[in-house]
């Protein structure tokens, strides 16, 4: 299966790896079916890229690469609507904004991308009791810490 994508052009993908969202994300709720790419030249950079709009791309990191103190509770509501058995079978990201060509980058670690892995359903889980927020300052690339001088 091939699809057009946002910063790879046209891609062929493995129809079985494409991630379903039963509920879509946040703001795009019709947009169920989504790709994971990985970012050309990005240092542990993904793509959550939609099926069906070209356009439509996140870019994401694995957050517990970045925030060694970072902790998800996956509440029983999200695990069911996954079908999650095991904690081997789930994969976090958190997506990222970019801003000023690469001078601000932030991760919103309130609302992270959780993934079975094994079922390839996902769903943007929103941390309401927790101290993350929307926006925490991450470094990837050198120029960020020149322009922030």
């Amino acid at each position: 299966m091939e699809i057009k994508t946002k910063f790879h052009g046209n891609v062929a993908i493995e129809k079985e790896k494409i991630i379903r969202f039963e509920q879509g994300l946040p703001g795009f709720e019709e947009e169920k079916e989504f790709y994971i790419l990985p970012l050309e030249g990005g240092a542990d950079l993904f793509v959550l890229q939609s099926v069906a709009t070209p356009l439509l791309a996140f870019v994401m990191i694995d957050p517990f690469l970045y925030f060694k103190e970072y902790a998800v509770k996956i509440s029983d509501e999200v695990k069911e609507l996954l079908k999650i058995q095991d904690t081997k079978e789930v994969v976090i990201f958190s997506l990222l904004t970019i801003k000023e060509e690469l001078k601000s980058i932030t991760a919103n670690l309130q609302g992270p991308i959780v993934i079975n892995d094994r079922l390839k359903r996902g769903k943007q889980v929103i941390l309401v009791d927790s101290d993350y927020q929307t926006k925490h300052e991450l470094f990837l690339f050198k120029e960020q810490k020149e322009g922030s001088k």
